[in-house]
């Protein structure tokens, strides 16, 4: 099939089995994450769900994933990332019928974080396969085609689900889950050669993973808190136990995170503080325009969906070229540019109000859109690029936790910016004024910090030094 698919496609370079695996898999867990922000408001009312409780039910999914991500990714380097790579498919579909099947709102919150943790097995390990079958002139280009498909299930999570959630109720979104992950283990299991062992014999750091996964839950659980105490607390807990997990990874002989790659590497850790910084200011748009369109506007979910869907589908058109323009041009320049065209657009939303016309909302989605394509792919091919085969699956993770970190940190903001204005009150018409004021609150703050992400994507050096 492979084979047949390879001459069909005349993708010279290119592994196709990996390919179509990483594609079915950038599609899936994207649209997992992008399909929830258009069915809170649902959830909200079969649940009672405060608007602190509300925002759970997606960061639930982020913190588990981030958690995970790369603790698996390192397991998948030393015992084989087609191992990890097919389980992590298999907990994802069994998650999903959990969710389906949810019925309470704990159960609905441990099926997310189930899933979750199914999310950071396959992150962590489909795109390692991908660049480690891929030949190095073509990486920007396979990379491209993957980031494509990510975008294309950020696009599908908010149209499809807003057409299912009004045809059949939201827990129907979760059956797209199934099928997929059926197809995506159908072709491991009858094509997939290979496992990618690069680092086998090696050890796993246990220690450093448990110190990693505390660090970050403390961390979330005091933006949820906050301007409590308790909140407070748990941030500088967190920070604390962060702060000694890096103390030990400095010196662990087979780290869980190889610290000196940040240290020796400008090209990989400058490109990964920019996604960080990229994903952390821009993860919470959907999810505050979801709120905007729906308790503000009046749309219903499909109509909301069909609004949203505008800045995914400019990402997916404009994607896969970006990738393949970076195999050319310096990643740093094209990534710094679309950083750019992102602050604009951020900007340009906290000037949003309860009579901006729909469609010069839609330009502003597609111009963020546009950016997104021009950041993504070439940082990306910047990352995997400025590191040695062995490390794919640590450089892999790495910057998939970079991604989840930065959209659990930007639902973090969003949390925290919700609790001081709102409150723990569910959200209603009452609120609007309330809930417009979060909104400009979290735009701005979301500009200032994409305004600083440029700084890390145009000092991060070539990745082709002459």
């Amino acid at each position: 099939m492979g084979e047949y698919l390879h001459s069909f496609m005349k993708l010279p370079g290119i592994s196709l089995t990996p390919l179509i695996i990483a594609i079915c898999c950038g599609f899936l867990t994207p649209f997992d994450s992008s399909v929830v922000n258009i069915i809170l408001p649902y959830i909200a009312s079969d649940f009672s769900l405060n608007a602190v409780a509300l925002t759970w039910i997606n960061s639930i999914y982020l913190l588990a994933a981030a958690a995970f991500l790369v603790p698996f990714g390192r397991i998948g380097d030393i015992y084989g990332r087609k191992k990890i790579l097919t389980g992590g498919i298999a907990l994802f579909t069994l998650a999903s019928i959990g969710t389906i099947i949810a019925g309470s709102t704990e159960a609905l919150i441990f099926s997310r974080a189930i899933l979750g943790i199914g999310a950071s097995m396959i992150f962590g390990t489909a795109m390692a396969i991908l660049t480690s079958t891929t030949h190095p002139s073509k990486r920007g280009q396979a990379l491209g085609i993957y980031t494509t498909s990510v975008y294309l299930g950020l696009s599908a999570g908010p149209f499809l689900g807003g057409i299912l959630t009004k045809t059949f109720g939201w827990r129907s979104v979760f059956f797209v889950n199934i099928p997929i992950g059926i197809l995506i283990l159908s072709l491991i299991f009858l094509f997939l050669k290979g496992e990618w062992a690069d680092a086998a014999g090696e050890e796993f750091d246990k220690k450093g993973s448990l110190l990693y996964g505390c660090s970050l839950t403390a961390i979330m659980i005091g933006f949820s808190e906050l301007p409590q105490l308790i909140g407070f607390i748990a941030l500088g807990v967190g920070t604390i136990v962060f702060i000694v997990f890096i103390w030990h990874e400095l010196r662990e002989q087979y780290p869980l995170i190889s610290i000196s790659i940040f240290k020796e590497n400008r090209v990989f850790a400058c490109s990964n503080f920019a996604a960080l910084i990229n994903y952390g200011s821009t993860f919470a748009i959907t999810f505050f325009l979801s709120l905007y369109l729906q308790y503000i506007r009046g749309f219903d979910s499909q109509e909301a969906g069909f609004i949203l869907v505008t800045q995914p589908i400019v990402q997916a058109a404009f994607s896969s070229y970006a990738g393949s323009l970076s195999d050319t041009i310096e990643p740093a320049k094209i990534s710094s540019l679309g950083m750019g065209i992102i602050v604009i657009g951020l900007i340009t939303l906290s000037f949003l109000s309860p009579d901006t016309p729909i469609f010069l909302l839609m330009l502003i989605l597609a111009v963020l859109g546009f950016g997104f394509a021009l950041f993504s792919s070439p940082n990306t091919n910047a990352v995997m690029s400025s590191v040695e085969k062995r490390y794919y699956g640590i450089a892999s993770g790495t910057l998939g936790t970079m991604r989840l970190l930065g959209q659990m940190f930007s639902m973090g903001i969003a949390m925290m910016i919700i609790a001081v204005i709102i409150g723990k009150v569910e959200i209603t018409l009452e609120v609007s004024d309330k809930l417009m004021s979060a909104m400009s609150t979290g735009f701005v703050i979301f500009s200032v910090m994409c305004a600083i992400g440029i700084l890390f994507s145009m000092v991060r050096g070539d990745i082709r030094p002459e």
